[in-house]
């Protein structure tokens, strides 16, 4: 259960939105000045913070600048005047909070908790890689060195990608084989030199650099 902190001193809009949040599963606190506000939503035991624009004893925007300051990144959804709202707007922008304007309706800022609280997907990896002067496409299987583009097989799309994800670090031969092939490390194979001479025939014999005894080096083009 999310626990949600309302710091509002209108006692009649506090009431309505403690009923109507604790009514869809929420663990509902209340508090009405801006210092307790401050106290309680940096204490961690929150999840989201709704804060009233006009509070008593310390300024709403007080309240966030402080808590943004000490590394406090509860969400918050701000409830306004529709008056205070480009104020608000311009404030919010530069802290990625939300706010909804009064009067409005239960459900609405329901919708706004929920959507702070919704769990963020990560990003989706870049589909294109570069380095030094490479770039490869990973959807199309396609590599461009300058003006020249060449297509790779799956393998060596894999084998690449593991060099551009790691540019300038040394990369033995048993990761690659690993990494690349699935494979456990087998001492007659030498499966990961034949793909990187590949990769030197199409792509720059100078950008795979050998670490004797090792494995290879994603180098910038020469």
């Amino acid at each position: 259960m999310a626990a949600i902190l309302i710091a509002e001193d209108e006692h009649r809009v506090s009431s309505v939105v403690r009923k109507g949040l604790s009514a869809n599963g929420f663990d509902v606190t209340v508090v009405a000045d801006g210092w307790s506000a401050f106290a309680h939503a940096r204490s961690g035991d929150f999840d989201l913070l709704v804060l009233d624009i006009g509070l008593p004893r310390m300024d709403s925007f007080e309240v966030l600048r402080r808590l943004r300051a000490e590394g406090n990144a509860i969400p918050v959804v701000v409830l306004t005047p529709r008056a205070d709202v480009a104020c608000t707007v311009a404030l919010l922008d530069r802290r990625s909070d939300e706010y909804i304007a009064k009067p409005f309706r239960v459900d609405e800022l329901l919708a706004r908790v929920r959507q702070r609280l919704a769990p963020r997907r990560p990003a989706a990896p870049p589909a294109v890689l570069s380095y030094g002067g490479l770039r490869l496409d990973l959807r199309a299987r396609r590599a461009h060195v300058g003006d020249y583009t060449v297509d790779l097989s799956a393998r060596e799309t894999a084998l690449a990608e593991m060099f551009l994800r790691h540019p300038g670090q040394v990369l033995t031969r048993e990761q690659l084989l690993r990494r690349v092939w699935g494979r456990e490390p087998d001492p007659g194979s030498n499966v990961v030199d034949v793909y990187v001479r590949y990769l030197r025939r199409k792509l720059g014999a100078g950008r795979f650099a050998t670490v004797r005894g090792i494995g290879y080096r994603l180098e910038a083009g020469r």
